[in-house]
């Protein structure tokens, strides 16, 4: 196992071997699962009709969203499903969690987080509780949750009023990085993305340990047959270290970059009936790179964030533009097509996301755009121009029927422009556009990058597998199981 960073200001974790406080001095403090009169007012409390949001089966707006937890495709890693109900304590005594925990970190993919060579003490112990509570995911989440809100219901207003889209993501977040404790360099990676994307949620590191409480407390009373002393000090210690460097990298960020930045809509133009192209001006300079996406709020949903690709390179006059799609019951999405205007002022996160150029290489893009899903490839066809290297790009430009191709028009001049660019738009109702790629190549020699529906995805990583396209060069941050899109 890697070791928590102690070189920030921020506070740290300490524990005994046996995973408890080691000097009194530490905030993490493992609690037994609730018993007695405690369990017995764990109520069911019924699904708020608003909280019935429809979801989209693909991820970001974009049909893009923070990279899998799995490359669409190959393997998989637990991940708690939502919870059809909420489990609620009425009362208790412990701290609370980072509000609205939607991962803005890339999760790790099945193809970086391959197994150790061999597993540690600590991590093996970890994945026999993942094992034993993967049946009952939805419980943990639910219960999780009900340990949370009911020890500190203060804190209850720092989450969105719709918790069913989000309620499992911060349980899913942890969950995702003690199953891969084990593999240091990206983990690391990844829970530094997440402690810094926490910020804007308004966390702190104090936050912390009621997180780690109730985790301890949910998974002890779920994991019942495998739980005992061994098993808690091994997740107390994978919790500290996850923690820690969340803590440290949140504190790092702060000295350069703030939480969030207020952005005004300066141009919102309407494609089609349910899609446009919002285009905002950041207060304040706003670093990314083209292919990369950012999380949203706006001011008629507060505290619900979500996520959306950049639709263009870094401009000179600093604009940024998103093409969103409106979903059904799509509280986010609705509100961006219907309702914005020039002048409204809406919220960014920090750009994350790793779909993007490598420009030491002459290797030629293999782009696949579904849907509004061509936003993220336009932005990577400005950035490979102005880079100003004449390596070959193809463009596959999927859309169900001519209607859906909204920015055909603009990726067609960009072809007239630039001769090392084709851009083939692929109309099916049954949007095989894998399929389509097929029909040309050879692509052994580009590099493959891919947004859209999830199905989409899917079906591409496996048919760029099967004409010659290594994995490691297959590029995308998109997976139907991380989290719905409204």
């Amino acid at each position: 196992m890697f070791e928590a960073r102690h070189n920030m200001d921020a506070p740290t974790t300490t524990s005994a071997d046996d995973g408890t406080p080691g000097d009194g001095g530490g905030w993490f403090t493992p609690r037994k699962p609730p018993k007695g009169p405690e369990d017995e007012r764990i109520t069911t409390v019924p699904e708020a009709p608003e909280n019935r949001e429809a979801r989209e089966a693909a991820t970001p707006e974009t049909g893009r969203a923070p990279q899998a937890p799995t490359a669409p495709g190959p393997g998989e890693i637990l991940q708690a499903p939502a919870a059809q109900a909420s489990e609620t304590p009425q009362a208790s005594q412990h701290r609370v969690p980072p509000p609205q925990a939607q991962s803005t970190a890339p999760p790790i993919s099945a193809q970086q987080a391959k197994p150790a060579a061999k597993a540690s003490a600590d991590a093996l112990l970890v994945q026999r509780t993942m094992a034993e509570i993967e049946p009952v995911a939805d419980k943990v989440t639910s219960y999780f949750y009900a340990l949370l809100f009911t020890r500190h219901p203060d804190l209850r207003a720092l989450f969105p009023a719709a918790m069913d889209a989000q309620r499992d993501r911060i349980l899913k977040a942890l969950l995702t990085a003690a199953e891969h404790i084990d593999h240091t360099d990206v983990l690391v990676a990844y829970l530094k993305n997440l402690g810094r994307g926490h910020r804007k949620y308004g966390t702190q590191a104090e936050h912390y340990p009621a997180v780690g409480e109730c985790l301890i407390g949910s998974l002890s009373r779920y994991a019942s047959a495998t739980w005992n002393e061994e098993t808690e000090a091994a997740w107390v210690r994978t919790y500290t270290t996850i923690s820690q460097v969340m803590i440290d990298a949140a504190a790092e960020d702060e000295l350069r970059a703030p939480a969030w930045w207020f952005a005004e809509v300066v141009s919102h133009d309407l494609r089609t009936p349910d899609i446009a192209v919002v285009t905002v001006r950041p207060d304040q300079p706003y670093p990314f790179l083209a292919g990369q996406y950012t999380s949203l709020e706006t001011p008629w949903w507060p505290r619900v964030w979500r996520h959306y690709s950049f639709a263009s390179a870094p401009r000179p006059d600093g604009l940024l533009s998103f093409h969103v799609k409106a979903v059904p019951a799509g509280w986010v999405s609705n509100a961006l097509v219907h309702h914005a205007r020039p002048g409204d002022i809406l919220r960014l996160g920090p750009a994350t996301g790793s779909m993007t150029v490598d420009h030491t290489t002459d290797s030629g893009l293999l782009c696949l755009g579904g849907g509004t899903g061509i936003a993220p490839i336009k932005a990577l066809v400005e950035d490979v121009a102005e880079h100003g290297r004449r390596r070959p790009v193809e463009v596959f430009y999927g859309a169900r029927t001519d209607h859906d191709l909204y920015d055909i028009d603009t990726m067609l001049r960009l072809q007239q422009s630039h001769p090392w660019l084709a851009v083939r738009p692929v109309v099916d109702q049954r949007a095989q556009l894998p399929d389509a790629v097929r029909e040309y190549g050879p692509w052994n020699e580009y590099d493959a990058y891919l947004s859209g529906p999830p199905g989409m995805i899917r079906n591409g990583v496996d048919a760029l597998r099967d004409i010659g396209i290594p994995e490691g060069r297959i590029r995308h941050d998109s997976v139907e199981e991380l989290v719905a899109s409204d």
